[in-house]
């Protein structure tokens, strides 16, 4: 059926200019957090191979910086790096996060690295607990190592750990610092997720204003955030309409605990939500999910937004009727703007719509009393199903991913330990 113009029946509070806000971007650059940030999803670890394939698949649909490794963990992760470093991607930058120490950033350059992103903790409670530092203390570390980064010709920022629940004067100290000593962007991050978007608003707005008068220019700003309360992407959204040009994102919300800022959910809504140019080839989306959902083995939830199952699925006999007539009844968007296409779920919910509409599909004439029958036993043919049979199924299923997401039980880190120590516990 062609889809019929909505344009004279629907409103879009979207477009009010009252809605808008003031220092919402015309355009932002994608920073992809997925194979560093993504990959701390517990049981989940990706091979060289796949991170760099990974990592070309992201570059070609226009995200702009890629942090692939941290290349002081171990051999591996400087291998990533370095294999990236030789692809000479298009759009991307390839960076690589180091604390704030020179054997980190001198890891990063033995990687030929473009840019080094480095964080450190700015809250009271990581720096007491954490690096075991006082302010002051923290501060002259940073600045020693962006300095250092610096003169080794790369592009330096400044991820503020746990900057949402920093006391801002001292968070402002440091970032203050990090960019006197040569830092390009300052990134803040939601470390355990725990932001309203309305308090990072606030807090975004207040920090770029404070940079900005304190060096007469704007300073670049990104914002980081967790979903713990599953406000990952509101609060980045939040960050991006207070002035955050490099939002963080991990393809389908990876992450460790709760995830992080979902890729596609960052780039649609600020694309079709806020007008807001990405950069990101939208017609690519769900080919880019589906294949980091194949590599990392997590799964995405059925009602996963855009990217789920059952986005783009209906069932409903009323909403099917009205979807047939015009698309915009039911759904936000074209479907295909993402590779996606509608769907109609046949079960209980069914009605003859859905029927006729999948038969004139297969050019197949029947009657109203041939399309009733057919609607009935559908929906026969659903309730008759034993839901002890499939609630069976589902926790066997359910069990299974635990098993393969399991990590290492207790018993057998004991036999490494006894291995490695020569000793019985």
């Amino acid at each position: 059926m062609v889809l019929e113009s909505a344009e004279n029946d629907l409103m879009d509070y979207n477009l009010i200019p009252e809605t808008l806000p003031k220092h919402l971007p015309k355009k932002v650059w994608i920073w992809d957090e997925t194979l560093r940030d993504g990959e701390q999803t517990p049981g989940t670890f990706l091979t060289v191979e796949e991170k760099v394939e990974l990592s070309k698949l992201l570059d070609e649909i226009g995200v702009r910086v890629i942090v692939p490794s941290f290349p002081a963990v171990s051999k591996s992760e400087k291998k990533v790096i370095r294999a990236l470093s030789r692809e000479n991607l298009t759009n991307a930058k390839i960076a690589a996060t180091a604390r704030p120490k020179r054997a980190d950033i001198d890891a990063c350059l033995a990687c030929d690295v473009e840019e080094i992103p480095i964080f450190m903790s700015t809250s009271r409670i990581l720096l007491k607990y954490s690096i075991r530092k006082n302010v002051e203390e923290a501060m002259e570390m940073l600045v020693d190592a962006v300095t250092y980064a610096r003169d080794h010709g790369v592009v330096v920022d400044f991820v503020a750990e746990d900057a949402t629940r920093s006391y801002f004067d001292e968070l402002i100290k440091i970032c203050e610092a990090a960019v006197r000593a040569g830092t390009d962007k300052i990134a803040l991050a939601d470390t355990l997720g725990v932001m309203r978007p309305t308090s990072m608003k606030y807090l975004v707005g207040k920090v770029r204003d404070e940079l900005n008068t304190r060096f007469n220019r704007e300073i670049p700003l990104s914002v980081h955030c967790h979903n713990d309360f599953g406000l990952a992407t509101a609060n980045t959204l939040a960050g991006v309409e207070e002035g955050v040009i490099y939002p963080h994102t991990c393809v389908n919300g990876y992450g460790e605990r709760g995830g992080n800022a979902s890729f596609e959910e960052v780039v649609l809504s600020l694309e079709l939500l806020y007008k807001v140019d990405t950069g990101i080839k939208l017609d690519r989306i769900y080919e880019v999910s589906q294949e980091f959902e194949r590599v990392f083995g997590i799964p995405l939830s059925v009602h996963k937004p855009l990217v789920g199952d059952n986005s783009f699925r209906h069932e409903s006999g009323i909403h099917v009727y009205a979807l047939l007539r015009n698309k915009h009844t039911y759904e936000p968007f074209p479907p295909e703007l993402i590779g996606r296409n509608t769907e109609l779920f046949l079960g209980k919910h069914t009605g003859k719509h859905a029927v006729r509409h999948l038969l004139e599909e297969e050019g197949i004439v029947a009657s109203d009393d041939q399309v009733e029958k057919i609607v009935n036993e559908i929906k026969k043919r659903q309730e008759r199903q034993n839901k002890e049979i499939l609630r069976a199924r589902f926790m066997d299923a359910k069990e299974k991913m635990r098993t393969l997401h399991r990590g290492m039980f207790r018993s057998e880190f004991l036999e490494i330990v006894r291995r490695v120590t020569k000793k019985t516990t």
